[in-house]
């Protein structure tokens, strides 16, 4: 890449007509989330249109589908998780043009796939057999986190212990066995029993 130089960007144009979310009303406010935009006025502005409208929808792409995730988040913990809530998430497709340095060589063209994410939030009741629809106040228990976490330590602890006692590695304060029925590691049983 030492004999080219970048060029122009070529970008799939964004278009209210052709949002992936269906049955979507002709009046909404769009957020186009950026990645130089400030969240701070996003916000601003989108509380002051959203009192008028019944529903809004938060596109980011690339770096910016986290700050528009979290735009939609702080929304709906402004509105005390009354919105109603449908997500899609697809590709833009962007083309890098590289111009050559030499004469002789081509200029090349690099097709790019940029994640996307539409949140659309309404005060409106939307379709909930909408696939990636999330009702009012849906919340994650905490006992249902605790218990992947406490799972996913366990996994991620696991190490093939005789291939290690082999080289004359080992560990004496591996986590017990996990057990589903109780939520907690079972004393009785070693890890190394299964294998």
């Amino acid at each position: 890449m030492d004999n080219y130089r970048k060029g122009k960007n070529v970008e799939e144009p964004l278009e209210k007509n052709r949002l992936p979310i269906p049955n979507l009303t002709s009046e909404f406010v769009w957020m186009q989330v950026r990645g130089g935009s400030k969240m701070r006025d996003l916000l601003s502005y989108a509380f002051k249109e959203f009192e008028t409208a019944n529903s809004i929808v938060w596109t980011g792409f690339g770096p910016s589908v986290g700050k528009a995730v979290s735009c939609a988040e702080i929304m709906k913990r402004e509105y005390s998780s009354e919105l109603h809530q449908i997500t899609k998430i697809c590709y833009r497709m962007v083309q890098e043009y590289w111009d050559p340095k030499i004469p002789e060589l081509e200029q090349i063209v690099v097709e790019r796939k940029l994640p996307m994410i539409h949140i659309l939030l309404s005060k409106e009741p939307l379709n909930s057999q909408e696939l990636g629809y999330q009702g009012p106040g849906v919340k994650i228990s905490l006992d249902d986190v605790d218990e992947v976490t406490e799972k996913r330590k366990y996994l991620q602890s696991r190490t093939p212990t005789k291939e290690f006692a082999a080289l004359g590695v080992g560990s004496m304060n591996r986590p017990k066995k996990w057990s589903k029925s109780n939520k907690k590691f079972d004393k009785g049983q070693s890890s190394t029993s299964n294998m």
